[in-house]
């Protein structure tokens, strides 16, 4: 069963701030903010070194390590990425863009160097990797926030994950997933809100929601200061519809899957 929503939403909102305010102060990982403005300013070697080393420290399938991270830290190679990433000026600013891949290349190498038959051609190890290659993100994320550095992901790498693969080499077996900007903030954001934990923990069993469930659990977003200013902005009655008509849109998607469904066979990523 979920937890049942609280009837008094306004009551369960204050509590809900105020552990964040305690939690914040027991966990860096409750003061997690995307940053999208950095410094002029250089990440030390050792400094670096010690966030790729946390990266490694993921759980990672059968330790496989089936992911690469390409630190670009070439201002010139920066702006050639720059076009991946819709030209969002934080990838020419920050002085470190992590791509982070899904990789399979480099096991199989080893495996076939032995005398022994690599199977990971195939989407299930598609998946492995892509699973290993976030989890070695977040660390990385984590790490660098805890050395005082911001982070943001940036989710155009999936929209231009041929073009990345291109500019960095990366040999069949290899694919981007997402990409991490990580230098020094120029800016201090406030924290983003959440829905309510009750919104997406199950216990024991999948619960699914009312109409009215859905309503509460989004009611305090949906009546937010900033609710108000995106729909203005973008002339629509609900904030759903700016997620379906003008962020994320179904033709928008589905050109996508499609591009990158051909670059996992091109990778050779869909030998089933």
């Amino acid at each position: 069963m979920r937890f049942a929503p609280s009837r008094q939403p306004s009551a369960r909102t204050r509590m809900a701030k105020e552990l964040l305010i305690e939690y914040v102060m027991k966990s860096p990982l409750f003061k997690h903010r995307s940053i999208r403005k950095f410094k002029n300013r250089p990440i030390p070697d050792d400094t670096l070194r010690e966030i790729l080393e946390a990266a490694t420290r993921a759980s990672t399938c059968g330790n496989m390590q089936l992911y690469s991270l390409v630190v670009t830290r070439d201002a010139a190679l920066r702006d050639e990425l720059s076009p991946c990433h819709f030209n969002q000026p934080m990838v020419r600013q920050a002085p470190c863009v992590v791509t982070v891949c899904a990789d399979v290349h480099r096991f199989s190498m080893w495996c076939e160097q032995r005398d022994a038959d690599p199977a990971y051609d195939n989407f299930e190890w598609f998946l492995n990797a892509a699973t290993d290659a976030l989890l070695a993100a977040q660390n990385l994320c984590i790490e660098a926030e805890s050395h005082g550095l911001g982070i943001c992901y940036l989710g155009t790498t999936l929209y231009t994950a041929g073009d990345i693969a291109r500019i960095l080499e990366l040999p069949k077996g290899v694919i981007p997933l997402t990409t991490v900007v990580v230098g020094y903030p120029d800016e201090s954001p406030e924290l983003t809100d959440r829905l309510p934990l009750e919104a997406v923990v199950h216990y024991e069993k999948y619960t699914d929601y009312t109409a009215a469930e859905i309503d509460e659990l989004w009611a305090e977003r949906e009546e937010s200061a900033e609710t108000k200013r995106l729909l203005e902005e973008n002339g629509l009655p609900n904030l759903a519809q700016i997620f379906t008509r003008n962020r994320y849109r179904r033709e928008d998607s589905i050109a996508v899957s499609n591009a990158y469904f051909a670059l996992l066979r091109e990778r050779g990523f869909f030998n089933n």
